[in-house]
């Protein structure tokens, strides 16, 4: 199972030299071979893939004398990254490469020859870098990134292959749904609620002084560069504190339960909300639903998404009655079928979770079968209620409960 271990970095003024210089080498050979790919595709209407690019570093090395310096198969894995870069853009799952600057995040890859002690680093051409391993590495090391953030910090992302076998998933034990929302960052179907931290709103005071510092100072100066280090540290401060809140709920959320079912939300669209988008971008809902997934699949839990039309808020979990609407001010309402009160996010968390259940019952209908597809997309794995009816807009305007029928009708498309 690959596993992948983020350390802290203390490089000497020699190796920060080091190290920029080859920053600087690969930013530069990326640029170039981007530039190559877009004039040839102009040319030729053919595109060229990685490997391709990758066998023009000989000559370019005859070229440009101070290419040399750099270890050479960081060279090659710029070249490589590039490929991967285009091939993510075709498939649709990033934005085309840009060029790089020097003035943001630097990078560079070790795919080999990389070694690890219990103080230091061992990098090709620039030596032993202390650092802090503060978690056990023990397998085969695939790859080592090192990065320097805009703040002067560096970091090496260490991937490995502990050897072990990825657990198998399995739905048996307690089941949790989570509501995720702004006045309360989570509300569970038990009745837990988690406060929204609202990290920025702490260290915003502090974030508008410096800007506005940086803002006066001239462009191209010694100062502005001090003063853009300053805004950098406050914006680093933000992403540990926020960080470290989701870290801690998403652990515990997961040692706690065996299934974790939360709503498909659609954070891209609801950022088009100027009134919401400084609260929504600040919360880090993304994010938190990607550590729940990954630490769910280390140790063999559920982690499964419910698709985001699907009326929680609106749906009486007792009786299944489903309101015509629900304005969001309105945080408490009594079910007209059953006169059951309810808590908006809790009744939401509840339906949430049962509707996971059933999905993941759709999906392994015999009992001892691992779930398949748990994990992915409420969007890809639709509630499959065929009396359902959906509006133009394609809302669900009722939920109900499954028939017998309808069970077999999900058990059949489960089997196959």
């Amino acid at each position: 199972m690959l596993k992948v271990v983020k350390v802290r970095l203390y490089p000497d003024a020699h190796q920060q030299q080091s190290l920029a210089q080859a920053f600087g080498c690969c930013r530069w050979l990326w640029n170039y071979c981007l530039n190559l790919m877009n004039q040839t595709y102009k040319e030729t209407g053919k595109g060229l893939s990685g490997y391709a690019v990758k066998k023009i570093i000989p000559q370019l090395k005859k070229e440009y004398e101070w290419l040399t310096s750099t270890y050479s198969q960081c060279l090659q894995q710029v070249c490589l990254n590039l490929g991967v870069a285009f091939n993510n853009f075709f498939e649709k799952r990033a934005k085309y490469p840009r060029f790089k600057s020097k003035h943001g995040k630097q990078s560079i890859q070790y795919p080999q020859n990389v070694k690890v002690t219990d103080n230091y680093l061992g990098l090709p051409k620039i030596g032993d870098i202390s650092a802090i391993i503060h978690r056990t590495i023990e397998g085969k090391i695939k790859t080592v990134t090192i990065s320097k953030n805009c703040s002067n910090q560096y970091f090496a992302a260490i991937l490995f292959d502990n050897g072990q076998e990825k657990p198998e998933l399995s739905a048996d034990g307690k089941a949790i749904g989570i509501d995720l929302g702004l006045t309360h960052f989570a509300v569970t179907s038990d009745g837990s609620k988690f406060d929204n931290s609202r990290i920025l709103n702490k260290h915003e005071k502090n974030l508008k002084l410096k800007q506005q510092q940086l803002s006066r100072k001239q462009k191209g100066s010694s100062n502005r560069v001090k003063s853009r280090n300053k805004v950098a540290r406050v914006h680093r401060k933000i992403t540990n504190c926020r960080e470290d809140f989701l870290h801690k709920l998403s652990r515990r959320i997961v040692n706690e339960n065996q299934v974790i079912v939360v709503e498909n939300l659609n954070v891209k669209g609801m950022m088009q909300n100027h009134k919401l988008a400084k609260a929504i971008q600040q919360v880090g809902w993304g994010m938190f639903c990607t550590m729940l997934k990954y630490k769910a699949e280390m140790e063999g839990k559920v982690y499964q998404e419910v698709d985001r039309f699907f009326p929680s808020s609106k749906t009486c979990h007792v009786c299944l009655n489903q309101v015509d609407s629900l304005p969001l001010d309105v945080r408490f309402w009594a079910c007209e079928n059953c006169h059951t009160k309810h808590d908006r996010d809790v009744n939401a968390a509840i339906n949430l979770r049962d509707e996971g259940l059933r999905i993941l019952t759709c999906q392994s209908p015999q009992r001892g079968e691992p779930p398949q597809g748990a994990g992915s997309s409420g969007t890809g794995d639709k509630a499959c209620r065929p009396d359902v009816s959906r509006s133009k807009g394609g809302r669900k305007k009722s939920t109900t409960a499954l028939s017998v029928g309808q069970e077999a009708y999900c058990g059949s498309f489960a089997s196959l």
